[in-house]
This record gives structure tokens, C-alpha cells and sequence, in this order.
């Protein structure tokens, strides 16, 4: 399984009406290590053949992050099947390893001219698992 992190220190812009990290600012963090991670995994025959969509996010919220708070986010490919792929991420308050945010996220590979869901190839399934 290959992780990715991602280091993050909440800012002002990051927070809501009660002074806690944003729920949506929770979700573009999730988006940005994972489009990192595939930066870091991709070949440019992929990028031009294929593009990844999301099915749907499911994040569970354990504790608030607050101004000033150090995050860890690690993402990896737990499964890939036919055109979808799970992605987890995982949110840690630095030092503590304390869990925030947790998300599951599916994904699905689209032929980027036809936009229909493509089978995901074997050389990058093992690219992501």
C-alpha cells in the first residue's frame, strides 16, 4: 500500500463561526492530497487517456481542529475494481497522531474522450496499490 502525506497548519481562512476548521475546507484538504498523490503516481500516457471523478466522499468529523492546529493528512488506495477505486484519507493532529477527520472516497476513471468509465489498467493498479 503507498501512502502520501501531506503537512497542513491551520489558518484564519480555514475556520467557521464557531473558530473550528471549516467542514468544506476538510474536504478540499482531502482532494489536494489526493490529487498530489496521483501527481506522484501518474504517467503522462495516463493523464492524456484517463481522468478520475468522484463517486462519493463519506468523512467522519472525531474532534475539531482549531487556529494554529499542525495536521497530518496520509492518503492511500485500499481497493481498485473494474473503474472505481476507494481512497482513504486520514487527518492527524501532529504529534498526538490523534484522528480528526477520516474519509472514504470513491472514485471512478473516465476515458477522457468518450467521459464513460473505464476499466482501470493493471500497471495502474499497481501504481496505486
Amino acid at each position: 500500500m503507498k501512502t502520501y502525506r501531506i503537512h497542513i497548519v491551520v489558518r484564519p481562512e480555514h475556520l467557521d463561526d464557531l473558530n473550528h476548521v471549516n467542514n468544506v475546507q476538510y474536504l478540499e484538504w482531502v482532494q489536494r492530497v489526493a490529487k498530489e498523490h496521483w501527481q506522484k503516481l501518474t504517467r503522462p500516457e495516463w493523464d492524456s487517456h484517463y481522468v478520475w471523478v468522484v463517486r462519493s466522499h463519506h468523512i467522519t468529523y472525531h474532534r475539531p481542529a482549531v487556529l494554529g492546529d499542525k495536521l497530518t493528512a496520509v492518503t492511500y488506495v485500499k481497493t481498485v475494481r473494474g473503474a472505481q477505486s476507494e481512497r482513504h484519507v486520514q487527518i492527524t493532529l501532529e504529534g498526538t497522531e490523534s484522528p480528526v477527520v477520516t474519509c472514504v472516497t470513491h472514485w471512478v476513471l473516465l476515458d477522457a474522450k468518450s467521459g464513460k468509465p473505464s476499466r482501470v489498467p493493471e500497471d495502474m493498479i499497481r501504481a496505486l496499490e
